[in-house]
């Protein structure tokens, strides 16, 4: 199949449909939009130009070309003109992902077309991410094979834009957790009718325990995370500097699709990649959404998860320091124990709420009953068990 001519066939059907259908899209809006679109339609006419070069060269008939939308389109163009262009980008930088690879593996397709097809990627990301409306994705079949990742152009967490190193989820996280199954753990003892200094034991070790797992689970994480963000800087610097007008025209075709002219494009493109740092630092926010100089400090999310988590697990800890005496009541540390722990998880859980934008009253009250619920069971697990420690 690979050595059959009369695959460009299917090349030219999908360009001629895809310049059919942004010159249709670029009626619904105007300005830079709409002639990002044209130009859009203009590439396509491009490649599907090279495929009836093709087609001819070896004596395959070629067929005209479609003189309506297919209904798959019209009904996007519906959609755009009824809703506005926003409600159909998403679609539109969907289907091109599909697409992205499919000259990939194709002998008789300039690497330009590739590249072509993975910008207008970029193009309908950045039309989305300027424009207020939301849209919606719904299923595209393919034109061709993909590999190709759809980078979106809205990335990143809440809680990383004020902290890119993950050092305040995981304080507060940390906190979270290590209140709730410390908290449980304790009063499993309590419930078992332990001695005080036997569910102190029990609770300090789980203090430390806890602590050193989540500092090396978030340092493992963290650490990962910023291997996996490193090589993707190193890969687009690759491509910086073995491909840099193609580099210089994605940004151009970046800012057009924010709200440029072309002239102002072209020019902010330029002077930025006449500085080759400063052109990896733009084109690392622009297009992976990273900022090369804050990429989360592993050894800092460590150290503020086993802090935190070990604050969280001390709260039910505590009381248990003042009755070690011989003869101290069991139940006045687990009473103190448990209603200090209730109070705590308020407001931690307020606080989650607040930096998640979840909302404080729900987050606390989440957190109180979660919190509380495993605390009691785990106190009428053990006091139906009655397991004797020491």
């Amino acid at each position: 199949m690979a050595s059959d001519p009369r695959r460009f066939l299917r090349y030219l059907e999908a360009e001629r449909n895809a310049a059919m259908l942004y010159r249709a899209l670029s009626g619904a809006v105007d300005g830079d939009r709409r002639e990002a679109l044209l130009e859009l339609a203009a590439i396509e006419d491009e490649h599907a130009s090279h495929w009836v070069d093709k087609l001819t060269e070896y004596g395959v008939p070629i067929p005209p070309p479609p003189t309506s939308l297919d209904p798959t389109d019209a009904a996007l163009v519906a959609r755009a003109r009824g809703a506005g262009l926003a409600d159909v980008l998403a679609h539109l930088e969907q289907a091109e992902g599909a697409d992205a690879g499919m000259y990939d593996a194709e002998p008789e397709a300039p690497d330009s077309m590739s590249e072509d097809e993975r910008e207008h990627i970029e193009v309908f990301a950045r039309m989305r991410s300027t424009l207020p409306e939301t849209a919606t994705v719904d299923p595209v079949p393919p034109r061709g094979t993909s590999g190709h990742r759809v980078v979106s152009p809205d990335r990143g967490e809440p809680w990383h834009r004020g902290d890119r190193s993950g050092a305040t989820r995981a304080a507060v996280f940390g906190i979270s957790d290590g209140l709730v199954s410390n908290t449980a753990l304790v009063m499993g003892f309590a419930g078992a009718a332990t001695s005080n200094s036997t569910v102190l034991f029990a609770g300090l070790a789980g203090l430390l325990a806890g602590a050193f797992s989540m500092a090396a689970g978030e340092y493992v994480s963290v650490a990962s995370q910023r291997d996996l963000f490193r090589r993707e800087i190193e890969i687009e610097a690759a491509e910086l500097r073995d491909k840099p007008e193609e580099e210089q025209r994605e940004l151009e075709l970046i800012y057009r699709a924010k709200g440029l002219d072309r002239a102002s494009a072209a020019s902010v493109a330029a002077q930025i990649m006449s500085d080759p740092k400063t052109a990896l630092d733009t084109l690392a926010r622009e297009e992976l959404g990273l900022d090369p100089s804050e990429l989360g400090s592993p050894v800092r999310v460590a150290v503020s998860s086993f802090l935190a988590f070990a604050v969280g697990a001390t709260v039910a800890v505590v009381p248990y320091l003042f009755f070690l005496s011989p003869g101290a009541s069991s139940v006045a540390p687990a009473v103190m124990a448990i209603s200090l722990a209730m109070v705590t998880m308020l407001v931690v859980g307020g606080v989650v709420g607040r930096l998640s934008g979840r909302g404080v009253v729900f987050s606390a009250l989440r957190q109180f009953l979660w919190g509380t619920g495993a605390a009691l069971v785990t106190f009428a697990v053990g006091r139906l068990i009655g397991v004797n420690i020491g």
